[in-house]
């Protein structure tokens, strides 16, 4: 009893101190009455879905009304489970702590109460000395005076730092499990609150043993207080946990949108931008920005397994020791990035038959069958050293919908997507390379590469404004021209190694014809074309004004191509993309939004309608029977159009086009600029990942059929601008130069070699009767 009343005694006179000589001189708790949390800059979609977040803390503000009960007490079950009964000091758990700290020495037994446990967060470091706690259960004191119970509860459960950067218990949900508070199960609340103790080690990232033993003791508390059932108890225990361990994640891939649209909002805000809850709605759409992620990576994958496997990406040896053996395993993944379901393994096992790995997540897998497909060649006994897949290699693994692995690789192609919108130039999904984790490089808005054939719509629509048509007749044989190459003699040929004779400037750019292309640019003369095509916001410095312009020999983006494209999409109106559609402050104000000018207004005109019109009308050719023709079919509408592009050897592969209102270009090549194959080009490597991306977005859009515009009328069964019609200016291109020697005839073998002869090509000749009757028509 007197020791009892010794420690009593003890205790009020700490308290007496506290009130009447510390209290006075604490700091002002304006941290706490007007808190003002450091809330991270967000990113979202169009349709409100978080794409990323940027700030030292991962951090958001749940009021305490919206926490779920049973979070609250969980939390409290292990950490202050009188908060509601007592006052700023719980003097029940503060005798014991005092035994424990009278018998082992100070620190080792606490009391802390949730309010203190606040005084301490927001005002005073965790060190352990009698200073400290003195303040600490003053500025208790003073906080329980000024603050509700719940608003205490509500500070410190938005305010308490969890691990993994994650501060609040709503970050913490999203940084381990990827829920929403009241998502959670009994068994993750329990876990989460079992954090506040020591963060940094009984968090399940760093710790998942003792984060588990942590848990346990949340529950078994829970249970005493009876705030769960036995039931829920057990059910809680053997609940296993799916904890993310590779960061923060969203729900839909937008890496290169976030990141654009985070230097936007930095650049006006600052470092100010981190912190005060600043939210940033993009104008992309969920739906078509997961379409255009899945659709080039699909595609690309694609590309990359007809272009065979590579070999391991590296080699390590495996020590015998278990232990040893494990670690040289997570060091050696832990420096691979991760890829979109492109999994870092390192190999146990191989032979022809069956491949053992273990991958990054510790998970053993056993490969067989068809899962070894695309890397049989280098599990042959024949395979070169670097190719082999052997015990210590380091692979990538996949597995599909049904569970079945396979090996892959991290494909070396870069590739590129963007779609906007005909009308506005705002975003609808934008896609800047293969994966962000492994590129920052934008390709969309930073990598300037040639058009190749799908720059000669421009060409072609300036030749409507000199009096051409798609009617109009251009030779479609051999040319040479002198000093063209650097003085020598150039002599442009067709991607098909054909000449068709004389072809309508529709069929020409249909099935993207060189030669027929370069007579046309030569025809209304180079600066002519070169002058043109700057009204549809290329960069005319970066084109050449020389022939090779009418091939796409210049330098663009694909952001640029989908600008130029929506010209003719729209009816001749220049739209400037635009990504950001406003920002809000931490209160939801407004405090910029974008103000996109009226679409199709006269002042946004660059191009005449009746141009527009017919350039569409032949671009919808192009995906009808052209070099585009699978876009028509597959997607099965007449509202489409568009233009493949192949640079020389194959450098670069486009496929631009529109539909229902959408403008999208898809783009593939390497960085270091080199060949994608003898038998690639747009049709095969561009065009797919359009078609997949519109398959959804132009599900809810119908189709547009376009009206003749005024000034437009049918002449030879084609379009051509009425004064043209009445007063034709040009019947033919380059007509009287067709060879008296057919170029497609084959030669004889034993013939005498003619110096002046023209070059055979591959294929005969072939012109459709309808064509026939046009060079009738125009000759007689």
């Amino acid at each position: 009893m007197i020791a009892l009343a010794a420690l009593l005694l003890l205790v009020a006179g700490v308290v007496g101190y506290v009130l009447f000589r510390v209290l006075p001189n604490v700091p002002a708790l304006d941290a706490v009455t007007d808190y003002r949390p450091k809330i991270p800059l967000r990113i979202y979609t169009a349709d409100k879905v978080l794409i990323g977040e940027f700030g030292e803390e991962h951090r958001d503000f749940v009021p305490i009304k919206k926490i779920p009960d049973l979070m609250k007490k969980s939390l409290l079950a292990i950490e202050d489970a009188r908060f509601y009964e007592h006052g700023a000091i719980d003097f029940q758990r503060g005798v014991g702590a005092v035994v424990a700290n009278l018998r082992h020495g100070f620190g080792a037994g606490g009391a802390s109460t949730i309010t203190m446990q606040v005084a301490r967060n927001f005002f005073l470091s965790r060190e352990k000395h009698l200073t400290r706690k003195a303040n600490e259960i003053a500025l208790a004191y003073k906080i329980e005076a000024a603050l509700s119970k719940d608003e205490i509860l509500e500070l410190y459960m938005n305010q308490i730092y969890l691990g993994q950067r994650a501060y609040g218990f709503s970050s913490a949900a999203r940084t381990y499990f990827n829920k929403t508070l009241d998502q959670l199960s009994v068994a993750e609340m329990a876990m989460l609150a079992g954090l506040p103790q020591n963060p940094s080690r009984h968090n399940p990232v760093a710790n998942p043993k003792r984060a588990r033993d942590r848990q346990h003791a949340v529950l078994k508390r829970m249970r005493e207080l009876d705030y769960i059932s036995e039931d829920q108890y057990q059910k809680a225990l053997n609940e296993p946990l799916r904890v993310n361990t590779r960061g923060q994640e969203f729900d839909t891939h937008a890496e290169y949108v976030a990141e654009a649209a985070r230097q936007a909002v930095y650049s006006q805000f600052k470092e100010e931008a981190y912190t005060k809850g600043i939210r940033v709605y993009t104008t992309i759409l969920k739906a078509e920005q997961e379409a255009a992620y899945n659709s080039v990576r699909r595609n690309v994958l694609a590309y990359d397994q007809r272009h065979g496997y590579r070999g391991p990406e590296g080699r390590i040896d495996l020590p015998d020791d278990p232990v040893e053996r494990e670690d040289a395993i997570s060091d050696a993944l832990g420096k691979r990035p991760v890829s979109d379901g492109l999994i870092p393994a390192v190999v146990l096992a191989a032979s022809g038959k069956a491949v053992r790995v273990e991958t990054i997540d510790g998970d053993d897998v056993n490969i067989t069958g068809a899962g070894l497909k695309f890397a049989a060649g280098a599990l042959a006994s024949s395979a070169k050293e670097e190719r082999r897949i052997a015990k210590g290699a380091i692979v990538r693994v996949a597995k599909d919908a049904k569970g079945n692995w396979s090996i892959t690789q991290v494909p070396q192609v870069a590739a590129a997507f963007v779609a906007i919108d005909a009308n506005t130039g705002a975003y609808h999904a934008l896609v800047g390379g293969f994966d962000y984790n492994l590129q920052k490089f934008n390709h969309v808005t930073q990598a300037w590469r040639q058009p190749g054939s799908g720059f000669k719509p421009f060409i072609y629509s300036a030749s409507l404004e000199k009096g051409y048509s798609p009617a109009t007749l251009i030779l479609d044989a051999p040319l040479d021209m002198p000093g063209e190459n650097a003085g020598a003699t150039w002599s442009p040929q067709n991607d098909d190694f054909k000449w068709d004779g004389p072809i309508t400037m529709r069929r020409a750019l249909a099935e993207s014809k060189n030669v027929p292309s370069v007579r046309l640019l030569r025809a209304i003369s180079v600066p002519y074309a070169h002058e043109f095509i700057g009204r549809f916001g290329f960069d005319v410095a970066r084109q050449p004004a020389n022939y090779t312009m009418a091939l796409g020999t210049g330098a663009v983006t694909p952001l640029q191509m989908a600008a130029a494209y929506a010209v003719f999409a729209n009816g001749g109106y220049r739209v400037q993309p635009y990504l950001i559609a406003r920002v809000e402050d931490a209160d939801g104000k407004v405090i910029a939004e974008a103000n996109p000018p009226a679409a199709q207004q006269e002042e946004q005109r660059v191009l005449d309608a009746r141009n527009a019109f017919i350039t569409d009308t032949m671009l919808r050719d192009v995906t009808r029977y052209g070099t585009g023709a699978a876009a028509t079919k597959e997607l099965g509408r007449s509202d489409i159009a568009g233009k493949t592009g192949t640079t020389s050897d194959a450098v670069d592969g486009w496929f631009n086009g529109y539909g229902g209102g959408v403008v999208a270009v898809a783009w593939m090549g390497y960085d270091d600029p080199k060949s994608l194959g003898g038998r690639e080009f747009g049709a095969t490597l561009a065009l797919p990942i359009w078609i997949d991306y519109m398959r959804v977005a132009l599900a809810k859009h119908p189709q547009e059929e376009r009206v003749p515009p005024e000034g437009v009328v049918r002449e030879n069964d084609d379009w051509v601008y009425a004064e043209f019609a009445e007063s034709p200016v040009f019947t033919g291109i380059d007509l009287d130069q067709q060879p008296a020697v057919d170029p497609n005839a084959a030669l004889d073998p034993n013939a005498p070699v003619d110096p002046n002869a023209l070059p055979p090509a591959q294929q005969p000749a072939t012109l459709p009767p309808k064509e026939k009757q046009q060079l009738q028509n125009s000759l007689f």
